[in-house]
């Protein structure tokens, strides 16, 4: 196998947090261990003969807050790894501190899960909800939240990353701390170096990658001290611009069609590559996608939308994972097509989980994620991938010729 990288190229990526343009690509172990866990087939067989193929980077295999499934997101050492794994973009979730200096986090309240902010008693003790210890007797649970808004930039800096989850059995903030899930892993979470958004970018275009900022919800009434959404809109672009980042370099995300319409019109060339992301399918049970929509959707500027993994899949009459009615429509409106998450629901062997809950009832192993990805990538037509793990990503997209 070709996929092989020295020992000193590995140090070097890890203790700088510089890969440069001929550092190679490395895949590891893991989509050659989903491809043997495949049902016997035409697409393990294709698969299979890819195995000595030398890996390179793609656009279609994007970094899910870095390679989550292992290291702890938004880190230095979670993009890095990302890098590694030939992810052609990657995600920095963009939220803002007290000070309204903006970070690399998933959600504006999750530093009482993502990182060791209870371990410090000063901090810890400036947290939206300080942590409540469970009571086992009644069985109530543990309670914290802790924002990025309840810190400066400074004391922000001050924290480790580590594997998102809590204990919510938790008697004492330590215990609290360790709840990593049991598909996940605590082997990498030593440390991890948060990042504020510009530190990501200067990191990022280091890496030769693209990148896909989300602007996450605030967690606080807004304007927040002044700092209207459409400020924080705005500096988000803007922290690109002054790094020098080309346009078509960056896809920005949200979840607000209002941030969407902001950059369309406030900022035309970054705006075109703008990615909604489309929560309606789980926000209304009783939603439904139509043609109309998806064409109002394109017409307002939208360059992509982004649904879950389960939203562009259904099962046909004969027991195929097939496209839905939304990707049918999605791709008759002339909409690019990004999806999220796979790998960040543990084995497949129970149907999967959340993600997979249009097509559960016909996945039963791991290798079915294969089987999924191959469909999202030739049927419904997919232009990119969010991946926990994204050397699978990768090696599907060498493997089929998607740059």
């Amino acid at each position: 196998m070709k996929n092989i990288v020295s020992f000193g190229v590995l140090f070097s990526i890890f203790a700088t947090g510089s890969v440069m343009a001929a550092d190679p690509v490395t895949l590891g172990p893991r989509p050659f261990y989903l491809v043997a866990d495949m049902d016997s087939g035409p697409l393990k067989e294709k698969l299979e003969a890819c195995f000595s193929n030398s890996p390179k980077k793609s656009t279609f295999s994007i970094g899910h807050r870095g390679a989550s499934l292992q290291f702890p997101e938004h880190t230095k050492e979670s993009y890095v790894a990302a890098a590694q794994m030939g992810a052609g973009i990657i995600e920095c979730d963009v939220t803002f501190t007290k000070d309204k200096q903006l970070v690399c986090r998933h959600s504006q309240n999750d530093l009482h899960t993502t990182t060791d902010v209870l371990a410090y008693p000063k901090l810890a003790e400036k947290c939206t909800v300080p942590f409540t210890p469970a009571n086992p007797q009644t069985g109530e649970k543990a309670t914290a939240e802790c924002r990025t808004s309840d810190f400066t930039l400074d004391e922000f800096r001050q924290l480790k990353g580590k594997m998102d989850g809590a204990n919510p059995m938790a008697t004492t903030p330590e215990e609290y701390m360790n709840g990593t899930a049991d598909f996940r892993t605590d082997l990498y979470a030593s440390r991890g170096t948060l990042m504020t958004h510009a530190e990501s970018i200067a990191l990022l275009k280091s890496l030769g990658v693209k990148m896909t900022p989300e602007l996450k919800e605030p967690k606080v009434p807004m304007p927040y001290n002044g700092f209207t959404q459409r400020d924080y809109a705005q500096k988000m672009i803007d922290e690109y611009k002054e790094a020098g980042v080309k346009a078509l370099d960056v896809y920005p995300q949200s979840f607000n069609t209002d941030d969407v319409d902001y950059w369309v019109a406030n900022e035309p060339e970054f705006g075109q590559q703008s990615v909604y992301l489309d929560s309606r399918m789980y926000d209304d049970e009783s939603w439904k996608s139509s043609l109309k929509d998806m064409k109002a959707l394109k017409e307002s500027g939208v360059g992509y939308i982004s649904p879950p993994l389960y939203a562009l899949v259904t099962v046909d009459e004969k027991g195929n994972i097939a496209p839905s009615d939304y990707a049918k429509h999605a791709k008759a409106a002339g909409l690019g097509i990004i999806t999220w998450t796979l790998e960040r629901s543990g084995h497949l062997g129970n149907g999967g989980g959340w993600y997979y809950q249009s097509v559960k009832d016909v996945i039963n192993n791991d290798g079915d994620v294969m089987t999924l990805l191959d469909v999202l990538a030739q049927d419904v037509g997919v232009v990119g991938v969010f991946s926990d793990w994204p050397a699978t990503t990768t090696f599907y997209a060498n493997c089929m010729g998607l740059e």
